[in-house]
């Protein structure tokens, strides 16, 4: 937090007391001029800090009356209930709606609501232009050759030097770069599977993940999730001697939100060694918390090297880029092996542009700006949804990453939903595609990594309307 803005670090203790009841809504905050005297700032700082919380839908400006606590920025919408889905392995298809889905990406004059990516507005991309010049001229035939297997050592170093945020202890040869976090889960499912055993998921699980399994021929079973701690850990401590494998999201897991509390991971993780699972983690969000610090990835807690710890920078910097990477933990040797077959290497002047760009601290000045417009957007997009939705809405309370996930009536179906708002060229992603179990029909997640604007906001208006209107 010390790293902060000191006007985000004042908004941040304001939104504090806002949130604890400390302030009403509709009651008038103190001037500014008071808010200097308070804190020993500038009036600029003071400014900066209220619009901030404005930004946010905290607070509001009257015309000569001064800033009050928004009327909208408390609006309560209850959670969605713990999922239960059944014991056994799920068999339902869905990659005929999934492909609907990102057949929408293709189109430049739909509203995106459906794909977890963030707005290309949000990224560097003049700052990673130049670091792509940079990088012809510095790499051998300009980038054409091929790396060594376990990837580009700069790129290795750094991801290794960020893991220290959570104190990963990671060095440059524990991890694998690999062509995005899917291709990460691809070698590691490989590594540590074969045809016909079967792995534990939360539950609503990242489509990608159903997908891969599938096509690797692999069983699913999907674990009653909370909507904000994650996985039940006595859940999963029942199905242990019927999985080979476990593959979690947690921290703000895609599309729940939920994050695993550290006492939780602790547990997974003991509980796992002690019987020889290995546990595969998608950690693609965790950079991106709302709080004052990052939370820890399982990986910290791992002892044993049965942690397979996957991320990339497609979230954050470049999703086409596709640079990834795996710490395999005891299977880095698979892993290794396995990318040797399937690709060699990865690609070189990608991998340097994005070891280039994590130098000098150009990627935390970045991530702090973009944390700032994701936690906007994310309050934005609830105060809509309460304004425009059914009442009996429910929606995550996500504490960073990209995605709301919405439960509404069980009569509610948002495959039919879906159909309707892409005739307003609005495209959505429905609950069913996040299993493959019969459930969650009446579910849908909604990505807020874009710009927050009036068309945003209309097409959010537009979808609550249409559920209102579904019989």
């Amino acid at each position: 937090m010390d790293k902060e803005p000191l006007y985000v670090r004042i908004a941040f203790t304001l939104e504090k007391q806002i949130r604890s009841g400390g302030w009403k809504i509709g009651e008038k905050l103190p001037s500014l001029r008071t808010i200097c005297t308070e804190y020993g700032v500038s009036m600029n700082t003071s400014i900066q800090a209220y619009l901030e919380l404005e930004r946010k839908g905290m607070i509001e400006s009257r015309p000569k009356s001064g800033f009050f606590v928004s009327n909208s920025c408390q609006y309560r919408l209850t959670i969605p209930t713990i999922s239960q889905p059944s014991p056994l392995a799920g068999l339902l298809d869905t990659e005929a709606l999934i492909k609907k889905v990102h057949d929408s990406l293709v189109d430049p004059s739909m509203i995106n609501l459906s794909v977890g990516i963030p707005d290309e507005r949000l990224l560097p991309v003049a700052k990673l232009n130049k670091e792509l010049v940079n990088a012809m001229r510095s790499l051998q035939g300009s980038g054409t050759a091929y790396e060594d297997t376990q990837g580009n050592l700069k790129l290795r170093k750094n991801i290794a030097r960020w893991a220290f945020a959570w104190e990963g202890g990671l060095t440059a040869e524990d991890i694998v770069s690999t062509s995005g976090a899917i291709n990460a889960l691809f070698y590691c499912l490989m590594a540590t599977t074969k045809h016909g055993d079967t792995i534990a998921v939360e539950s609503p699980a990242y489509f990608g993940i159903l997908q891969l399994a599938k096509s690797l021929g692999l069983k699913i079973m999907e674990l009653p999730t909370h909507p904000i701690t994650g996985i039940e850990p006595d859940a999963l401590k029942k199905v242990l001697p019927k999985i080979n494998a476990c593959v979690l999201v947690s921290n703000f897991s895609n599309p729940l939100g939920s994050c695993m509390p550290e006492e939780n991971k602790i547990a997974v993780v003991r509980m796992l060694t002690e019987q020889g699972i290995p546990l595969i983690e998608d950690d693609l969000y965790g950079d991106l918390y709302f709080g004052t610090a990052r939370p820890k990835p399982c990986k910290a807690f791992d002892s044993e090297g049965i942690v397979l710890w996957c991320g990339s920078m497609s979230k954050t910097l470049a999703p086409g880029y596709r640079v990834g990477w795996v710490a395999p933990g005891k299977f880095k040797e698979q892993v290794i092996q396995l990318k040797l077959t399937h690709a060699i290497s990865s690609t070189s002047i990608t991998q340097e542009v994005i070891a280039n760009f994590l130098e000098n601290g150009r990627y935390e000045n970045h991530l702090r700006s973009m944390r700032r417009t994701l936690q906007g957007n994310c309050l934005n997009f609830i105060r809509t949804i309460g304004e425009n939705f059914p009442k009996n809405t429910k929606v995550n309370r996500p504490q960073g990453g990209f995605t709301l996930w919405l439960e509404m009536d069980k009569k509610k179906d948002t495959s039919v939903l879906y159909d309707k708002a892409l005739r307003h060229r609005i495209s959505i992603a429905p609950g069913r595609i996040f299993t493959l179990q019969n459930q969650f029909q009446n579910c849908l997640r909604l990505n807020y990594g874009s710009i927050w604007n009036e068309s945003v906001k209309q097409a959010l208006e537009k979808l609550g309307h249409l559920v209102k209107g579904m019989r």
